[in-house]
């Protein structure tokens, strides 16, 4: 006979499935997604209406239709995209042939890979939790697939108990299997999925399309105090040389040692840092790192890489000090950072006269400067008007409203006019703490750019223009929220007191203080992470981690046997359990108690045995009989039944 696999079956398969692949609605393209839609639908209706679903050669000419569509959209069936693509297509078109139980166990099956692509796309709890949940539905499908007499909710029971039998071998498996890390091959498969930041080119107004950005970049969390908010500079590419229009960074190949190492003094913060997956390898140390971790890399231009591939997640333990000297120097680098497009305008030449003192001390020019912007109606802005020619000087002179951005490169710009080597610095400034965590967030709205200046005797020195005209983008920090509602610029108030955050801040702040953890000691638990922990544990072989893990395991299937395998103890009924009692006290009065007598037996003989006690015996067992055995009891009457039993003395 065919197979025919009950309507529940299919409903409840086909809703599962829908549920596992909902979410690659956003990951893989619209074509390839509707195409397993239409797959899904047709097997649905054909649930109700079997002489509808096609025959052998439609399948095969759907089948030839899914590869053109996948190979027309991914040209490829290798890497993340097209792999999730080609897992979602089949199982779209394995709906269409059920000619057995073994095709309901390969849609199963497929199902849960699927599944598990989720996974190489977002890493949240919410996402794990969601997964967790369908998958126990799919296993649902599989306990009803092989009942005498299915049933939604039993099969669903089970599915919930089978997951919690199993998370505390998924645990102790998580902790101690040794971690496998993805080869270094597998970031030529790219993540295409665009990602807003900083770059290596700067054009004054670039930051400010990040400022309308939540999206997070880094979190840190320090070992003791907070540094002062004036302290916050995440550094990050540095611009030297430019047209005019644009700053790049230059090149810092040759120059990785550089024979100058920077002198640190004061006091030091040590922390964790938290980098979201980014389309550079950068890491953004707080200004200056004086320790990092393996790993990472220290340039030429005192910016932090990583070897890791950019775009997944890492964690990395850092030392900063924001007092320090970066000594001399070389030839080369002070050309480069002394270069101008052409020759300065005559407004330009003459602004920075007028800025100089006589001995043209640097010192000095610099803080003339920073005091120009302060007095000359310059202002602080997110939406400058369009300066597509010469954009410093029209700023200098006509709009004098702008950006960090604009403010930064006018005023390395003025400073080689002065003969003074200048370059801009593109980081982030400040970030927002999350109390409940006691962690900083920061956002692409906390994009930043400052300047440096060399000056003898000092090496490098930070000079955020910035400041003199907004400090309190400095002092307070961005307001995030509100920037984003108001397309504004808005800077956060004074912090406040933890009691006095609202209610629905100190929930999103709850919130973001669990996905801090949830990333950083599940998806970041990797070699290393687990290495640490397993020292910290005594264990630093192989042979010592083999026996927890066989140790660990056996344990928990002990007990989990001891649980499934123990005799089932039925919940005695309590009106029951108060009878036996009443007998008990009916044997301590000399009153035989027969474990064949019925309760109205034994009552007789009771009373004739004790005359005085007839009546009570006789009350205990009315109410027991109708608790017992008739349908008309009341809630009441255990409770009747507990004190008359209570109060009874022989």
């Amino acid at each position: 006979m065919p197979f025919l696999p009950s309507t529940r079956l299919m409903l409840f398969m086909l809703g599962s499935i829908g549920l596992i692949t909902l979410p690659h609605a956003w990951h893989i393209p619209p074509v390839l997604f509707g195409f397993f839609t239409l797959m899904l639908l047709w097997r649905l209706f054909g649930v109700w209406r079997p002489s509808y679903l096609p025959n052998r050669l439609t399948v095969f000419l759907l089948m030839l239709a899914g590869i053109g569509l996948l190979y027309s959209q991914q040209h490829s069936v290798f890497g993340r995209d097209a792999g999730t693509g080609l897992f979602v297509v089949a199982l779209g078109l394995k709906l269409l042939e059920i000619h057995g139980k073994r095709d309901v166990y390969v849609i199963v099956y497929l199902a849960f890979i699927v599944a598990v692509t989720q996974f190489l796309y977002e890493e949240s709890i919410l996402m794990a939790l969601y997964i967790l949940l369908v998958c126990g539905v799919l296993l649902a499908t599989l306990i009803t697939q092989n009942s005498q007499a299915p049933q939604t909710l039993p099969a669903l029971k089970t599915s919930a108990a089978l997951i919690l039998q199993s998370l505390p071998l998924a645990l102790v498996l998580f902790v101690l299997f040794p971690r496998l890390e993805a080869p270094h091959w597998s970031w030529l498969d790219d993540d295409t999925q665009a990602r807003s930041g900083l770059s290596n080119t700067l054009e004054p107004g670039s930051i400010a399309e990040l400022s309308l950005s939540p999206e997070l970049v880094f979190r840190v969390k320090f070992d003791g105090e907070l540094p002062p908010p004036a302290q916050r500079y995440w550094r990050g590419p540095v611009y030297a040389s430019t047209d005019g229009v644009r700053w790049r960074a230059p090149p810092v190949l040759g120059r990785e040692n550089n024979p100058d190492q920077p002198a640190f003094t004061g006091t030091a913060y040590d922390y964790t840092l938290m980098m979201e997956p980014q389309k550079q390898n950068w890491v953004f140390a707080l200004e200056m790192p004086t320790q990092f971790a393996g790993g990472l890399r220290r340039n030429g231009l005192y910016q932090l890489i990583s070897n890791k591939n950019p775009g997944d997640r890492a964690e990395y333990r850092l030392s900063s000090s924001p007092a320090y000297n970066t000594g001399g120097i070389s030839k080369t680098e002070r050309r480069e950072n002394l270069q101008v497009p052409g020759k300065p305008s005559v407004r330009i030449v003459e602004l920075v006269r007028q800025l100089q003192d006589k001995q043209a001390r640097p010192e000095l020019f610099i803080g003339n400067l920073l005091q120009h912007f302060r007095q000359e109606n310059f202002h602080y802005t997110l939406s400058p008007d369009p300066m597509p020619d010469q954009p410093i000087e029209t700023f200098l002179f006509e709009r004098r409203a702008g950006f960090c951005s604009h403010y930064a490169t006018a005023f390395v710009y003025l400073l080689r006019v002065a003969e003074i080597p200048a370059r801009v610095v593109g980081g982030y400034q400040g970030g927002q703490i999350n109390e409940v965590g006691g962690f900083l967030e920061i956002r692409q709205a906390d994009a930043h750019a400052w300047a440096e200046a060399w000056l003898e005797g000092r090496g490098w020195v930070r000079f955020d223009p910035t400041a003199a005209i907004a400090p309190e983008r400095i002092e307070r920090g961005v307001n995030v929220d509100l920037q984003i509602a108001s397309g504004a610029v808005n800077f956060s108030p004074v912090q406040l007191d933890a009691k006095t955050l609202s209610w629905l801040q100190r929930g999103r702040q709850l919130w973001q203080s669990v996905d801090y953890n949830w990333q950083r000691w599940i998806i970041n638990y990797d070699t290393v992470n687990q290495k640490a922990f397993l020292q910290s544990l005594g264990i630093n072989d192989f042979v010592k981690l083999g026996y927890w893990l066989l140790i660990s395991i056996a344990g928990i299937g002990g007990i989990l046997a001891w649980r499934l395998l123990r005799p089932n103890r039925r919940r005695q009924d309590p009106a029951l359990v108060l009878y036996r009692q009443f007998c008990a006290k009916l044997s301590k009065a000399g009153i035989e108690v027969d474990a064949g007598d019925g309760p109205k037996t034994l009552a007789e003989r009771a009373a004739h045995r004790r005359p005085d006690l007839a009546e009570s015996i006789g009350r205990i067992t009315a109410i027991f009989i109708r608790l017992r055995y008739q349908a008309d009891s009341k809630t009441s009457d255990l409770q009747v039944l507990k004190t008359l039993v209570a109060s009874f003395r022989v």
